[in-house]
């Protein structure tokens, strides 16, 4: 885990080869994609702080709840 430069002791991002930016936590999760590595670490600490503080019903909404309905 030394090899990487890891922010706020807490994840690292890394760029996938199709050029994206991803980041990732000590213990794997997945976190955000963005197209800039400084976007990806801005909004992935944007992203914990809601999480640690929790999110508000005036901040956040489901818009889909990916259910298909009837048959196909």
């Amino acid at each position: 885990m030394s090899d990487y430069v890891w922010h706020d002791d807490c994840f690292r991002a890394y760029k996938t080869e199709y050029g994206l930016w991803h980041t990732v936590t000590k213990d794997g999760r997945e976190l955000v994609t963005a197209l800039t590595e400084d976007i990806c670490v801005r909004m992935t600490r944007f992203y914990l702080k809601g999480e640690q503080e929790g999110w508000g019903d005036e901040n956040s909404r489901v818009v889909n709840d990916g259910v298909v309905g009837g048959k196909l």
